[in-house]
């Protein structure tokens, strides 16, 4: 397969993280490196580092203007203690600062350690605690507020805001304004190099803490050599190729809307450390709820996100086109010709002509919302449904679904553009080495197609270990291969499907293996289904908890004087779920079948604890919450 890594790549090679930057930096000095919008945040660098944004619009850093701003913070933070190694946290939702806190902590020979915005008091105790943090830089006046009722600050040597504050704070409490005027006053270019040449590519890079979907949370360490080497490999494989020139490349005319949290490993490296060594543009969204309009004015190139991103990417689309039983009707009939095209070798002329027409009534309208210059998109992070990645791949968006973890920097595989399998994760990046602990995959209706079972993986990209953690580090290898706990299936030519967490298999009573994932992707293609969970671990049949579209059960029900909460235990909508589960089980095996389900309003978000972060389930909070209603399935 020598087709899967040969991309021309920039700053290739065993460098630091924040040698690379600097090297790019210069490479691209005039070229946009980082957009940011105006009038969302009291920005505490805004006129001292950078202009104002007009209110509501973008403007724009170049990679010269973006590096002086890391040597001045850099500076600042040696002037508050930073030492080689020193931890330092960053505490924010994912905007410019946090890139440039991020650089500048590297670039001053420290560890980055990450705190998801969303994190409670004690938990943020606990990271600070835990990785030894000397310092903290938060978002904004109230993280700093939630820092400092810690025990952990009274030991921190400085507690940084990146927006303006406007009440008095202790000494130790500063903006990221004061830091970048204090370090451009002592700034000196041969000191500045000097704590970046005595790093290592072998030297802790950072403490990425898992979002814990189980358990407390551990911090993953990874070199620079770590990531380095995965953002090295994933260059190769999207880089230009002089073999499809036309195809869709990664290169300094690449444009990003950067919206996952970059306290997460995927977004840190495929939307900041890879764009950065390619010389791109990153636009930072404003938040998730203000996609529709960023992309529209950012008109990204690429991008990565999460399923769940492009699972309710996809509802957007048929909740709009529910606005008329017309509408309706042509979008669900697109769909269909979507899903004809991606499975089609050869496109005949009758479908051709369909395509044609559906393209013009519904794709086109898609990709105009994504801002109309998308190339490619990459969804990782969780498994994406095979059917919606055939309906975006019929409908000319380009989605190529990865596969990783923390513990590997992240990227394992992800699907080359211009070979892209629906339903696979792809090769390997072909730095790494795979191989197959066929255990867990006995008796699996998938052995006929490759190998199955556990994935392991060994390689540069490899984590060394968890976080004063050696027992769990330990545990996680088989000699010097790293024990992913992912159940795959390995087909001869080297391409991977994910089929489950092995830790969420669900075994019946009666002996049955039951992979959740295919069950909740089928339920939630359904137009009235949200999001579901199945449930059977040790029970004698399947069930689910099934969320409901809101605006389209409210619509179907046409009963203005229930609401959502009433509409759920409603006879008629139990009876209109009871067939759209008949339905579904006709495409399973009867061990398979959904038995028993119940409705329940509340979505599953970060909010309510119910998704990680990263927007995965927490399974066990979820049965947790509802024990009562599962209960009553299995009464």
């Amino acid at each position: 397969m020598s087709w899967k890594d040969i991309g021309q790549g920039t700053l290739l090679g065993d460098l630091t993280l924040s040698k690379m930057f600097a090297e790019s930096a210069k490479l691209h000095k005039d070229l946009p490196a980082q957009m940011y919008k105006g009038g969302i945040y009291n920005r505490s660098l805004s006129k001292i580092a950078f202009p104002p944004a007009k209110v509501n619009e973008f403007a724009t850093l170049s990679y010269s203007t973006l590096n002086s701003t890391v040597q001045y913070i850099a500076t600042g933070l040696r002037d508050l203690g930073l030492r080689k190694g020193s931890k330092v946290a960053i505490f924010s939702n994912t905007r410019m600062e946090w890139a440039q806190s991020d650089l500048s902590i590297l670039s001053a020979g420290g560890v980055p350690v990450t705190i998801y915005p969303n994190s409670s008091p004690s938990m943020i105790d606990y990271l600070l605690t835990d990785s030894k943090s000397i310092g903290i830089i938060a978002e904004n006046e109230d993280l700093v507020k939630k820092v400092l009722k810690t025990k952990s600050a009274k030991s921190l040597k400085f507690i940084i805001s990146i927006d303006a504050l406007s009440s008095k704070h202790p000494k130790k409490v500063l903006t990221l304004g004061d830091v970048y005027s204090l370090g451009k006053k002592s700034f000196k270019d041969s000191k500045y190099k000097s704590w970046i040449d005595a790093q290592s590519p072998s030297d802790l890079a950072t403490l990425v803490y898992t979002s814990g979907t189980t358990g407390v949370p551990k911090g993953v360490m990874l070199t620079h050599s770590n990531i380095k080497s995965n953002v090295d490999y994933s260059q190769l494989r999207f880089g230009p190729r002089s073999s499809n020139p036309g195809s869709p490349t990664l290169d300094s005319s690449t444009r990003i809307l950067s919206f996952l949290p970059l306290s997460h490993i995927l977004e840190r490296m495929a939307g900041h450390f890879l764009m950065l060594q390619s010389g791109a543009t990153i636009a930072y969204a404003e938040s998730p709820d203000t996609l529709k309009e960023d992309f529209l004015q950012v008109r990204p190139t690429a991008g990565s996100s999460v399923p769940r991103v492009y699972e309710k990417m996809y509802v957007a689309m048929r909740d709009q086109a529910s606005a008329s039983s017309a509408k309706l009707r042509i979008f669900n009939w697109a769909v269909k010709i979507a899903k004809q095209k991606a499975h089609s070798t050869n496109l005949n002329p009758a479908l051709s002509i369909k395509h044609a027409i559906a393209n013009r009534l519904v794709y086109s309208k898609v990709k105009s919302a994504l801002g109309g210059n998308i190339q490619f998109l990459i969804s990782g992070g969780g498994k994406l449904s095979k059917d919606l990645c055939a309906l975006y791949h019929g409908a000319g968006i380009l989605v190529l679904e990865g596969y990783g973890l923390s513990e590997t920097s992240p990227v394992i595989t992800v699907n080359h553009p211009d070979a892209p399998r629906i339903g696979s994760v792809g090769p390997p990046l072909s730095n790494l080495e795979i191989k197959i602990d066929p255990t867990s995959g006995k008796d699996s209706e998938f052995s006929t197609l490759g190998e199955v079972g556990e994935l392991l993986v060994r390689g540069p990209s490899v984590f060394s270990g968890y976080w004063n953690k050696p027992k769990e580090t330990k545990e996680s290898f088989e000699g010097d291969w790293f024990k992913t706990g992912d159940m795959v299936l390995l087909e001869p030519d080297g391409y991977v499907t994910f089929l489950e967490r092995i830790k969420e298999i669900l075994v019946l009573s009666t002996g049955k293996n039951i992979a959740p994932t295919p069950l909740e992707d089928a339920l939630t293609q359904n137009e009235f289904v949200e999001q579901s969970i199945v449930i059977g671990d040790e029970k004698k049949f399947i069930s689910a908890l099934l969320v409901p579209n809101a605006a389209a059960l409210e619509s179907w029900a046409d009963e203005p004087s229930l609401n959502i909460n009433d509409l759920c235990t409603h006879q008629k909508t139990i009876d209109h779920f009871s067939k759209i589960i008949d339905e579904l089980n006709l495409n399973f095996e009867p061990h398979e079948q959904i038995k028993q389900f119940r409705i329940i309003p509340e979505e599953f978000t970060e909010e309510n604890d119910l998704l990680t972060p990263s927007l995965k389930k927490k399974r066990r909070n979820i049965l947790d919450k509802y024990t009562k209603e599962i209960k009553s399935m299995y009464s």
